[in-house]
């Protein structure tokens, strides 16, 4: 998932008054590493168990943390970032012996008589730099990704998250081993971090930071996973049903007050059923969070006061509340909002809401919405709602995304088996469950051969007679 831009950090002369803790932090992950203290699987699979132990001994801390950060609702925290990751950790600790093991591989006639095998080998020493808006799932989920994979690893909370950030580094730091390292800190630590050589960087976060973590990667030519964001489109056909597919937008939108990577950030309906929708969702929010959403335990903040102010620039100049519209900057509250007479020019159609701002626009067809969803970059999620089964294959095979949900909003990165990511503008790379080991994985191919026979076919001299046969064998 990905958030809007790596936020501000530290003020440069408090990070200068302490030393760095990159440089010690890296050499320990990565002589942890070269002594072979991570590929057994019991080590592997001893710390994804630790993992687990983690959440659940720290699950109160941690709801507080997230509740202090960002007024996340107790349940919320716990469906969003306690409980999907501890069954994505669950799965890893299940999985990993079997997901290590060599892989058969077939054979053309001419390698044989022979074996191949896909051999997975850990990459080594990778950093993980995780965002704010999911701060203990989207930081712990990649790491137990690569630590059954075999790999040390480095890894940076979002200090946009202190007081998650605090309480995960003191539990990464009891239950795990040394050869997973914290470091706490802001932009210069992430840059710092940055300038290291790793041999994987996993990501998550603005696509413009994105760009500037693959520049950095790119001169130790390190592989990266990069998990962006994007204006991710919920296209209502008028064959929808229209109260559920408001209902589950509603939920999908304002989860997190709108802080979701893969959250519907606006809204293409076919313009005969447009009223009718917004006023389901207009009772969608009601239903949720009642007539002051304000007053309601289950409704989110925005994380500090410059995305509030960011997001109530777009607000003022983003079309017509229909629903919504309030605002406190005291609490940095932001209400449920739809928006109706967007301009096509408003800047709130040209980057990532990030918030609880809906935009809803009118199409006039089904090829009207792919031609609106074409003309941007690639989503990192898309959403369609219909009942007409061709209208739904016609966005399918028209459009790009990293993810499609059809009749639903953020559900389809639940399933382990369905791998997680980006394309484009959006990201590169999957996780999720198997997808995740082998991201972090080497999956080196290894070919056995005997020493016997050893026919002359391959070798010079070459002879018409030689040709032929090596023609038909290929």
């Amino acid at each position: 998932m990905a958030t809007t831009e790596i936020p501000t950090g530290t003020a440069p002369e408090a990070a200068a008054a302490a030393p760095s803790p990159v440089p010690e932090a890296v050499a320990t992950a990565r002589a942890a590493f070269d002594r072979g203290v991570t590929r057994p699987i019991a080590w592997r699979r001893a710390q994804l168990e630790a993992l687990l132990t983690l959440l659940e001994e720290g699950e109160d801390r941690l709801l507080a943390a997230l509740a202090t950060d960002v007024g996340k609702p107790r349940l919320e925290g716990w469906t969003t970032d306690l409980g999907v990751t501890a069954s994505e950790v669950a799965l890893l600790a299940k999985n990993v012996g079997k997901w290590a093991k060599p892989r058969r591989a077939g054979l053309p006639l001419t390698a044989m008589p022979g074996k191949a095998r896909i051999q997975p080998e850990p990459l080594g020493t990778v950093l993980i730099i995780a965002p704010w808006n999911y701060p203990v799932q989207l930081l712990l989920e990649p790491l137990a990704a690569a630590l059954a994979a075999g790999n040390a690893c480095v890894v940076k909370p979002s200090e946009l998250a202190p007081a998650t950030s605090a309480v995960l580094t003191d539990l990464l730091r009891t239950h795990l081993d040394d050869a997973v390292q914290v470091v706490e800190g802001g932009p210069e630590v992430a840059t710092e971090l940055l300038e290291q050589r790793w041999d994987h960087i996993f990501f998550t976060g603005s696509t413009r930071i994105g760009r500037v973590v693959a520049e950095a990667a790119a001169k130790h030519l390190t592989p990266v996973t990069l998990e962006l964001g994007g204006k991710s489109p919920a296209i209502v056909h008028k064959s929808a049903n229209l109260e559920v597919a408001a209902r589950r937008i509603a939920w999908g939108k304002f989860l997190n007050a709108g802080q979701t990577c893969i959250a519907p950030d606006y809204v293409l309906v076919d313009e005969s059923v447009q009223d009718e929708l917004v006023d389901h969702i207009r009772t969608a929010v009601a239903d949720f969070y009642g007539e002051v959403p304000k007053t309601s335990e289950d409704y989110a903040r925005i994380v500090n006061a410059r995305h509030f102010d960011r997001l109530s620039g777009l607000l003022a100049d983003g079309g017509t509340p229909a629903v919504g519209g309030q605002t406190d900057a005291d609490e940095r509250y932001i209400a449920p909002t739809v928006l109706v007479d967007v301009p096509d020019d408003a800047t709130i159609m040209e980057e990532e809401i990030f918030g609880p701002l809906l935009p809803v626009l009118p199409i006039t067809s089904v090829a009207d919405a792919i031609d609106r969803v074409n003309a941007r970059p690639k989503p990192l999620a898309l959403y369609v709602f219909a009942a007409d089964d061709d209208a739904v294959d016609a966005v399918l095979e028209r459009t790009s995304s990293g993810g499609v949900c059809v009749n639903h909003t953020l559900v389809h990165i639940t399933p382990p088996e369905l791998p997680f990511g980006g394309v484009g503008d959006s990201g590169q790379g999957r996780y999720h469950g198997q997808s995740g080991f082998d991201t972090f994985s080497n999956l080196k191919s290894v070919l056995r051969k005997p020493s016997r026979p050893d026919p002359a076919l391959m070798y010079p001299p070459y002879t018409d007679t030689k040709e032929k046969i090596i023609r038909k064998a290929i």
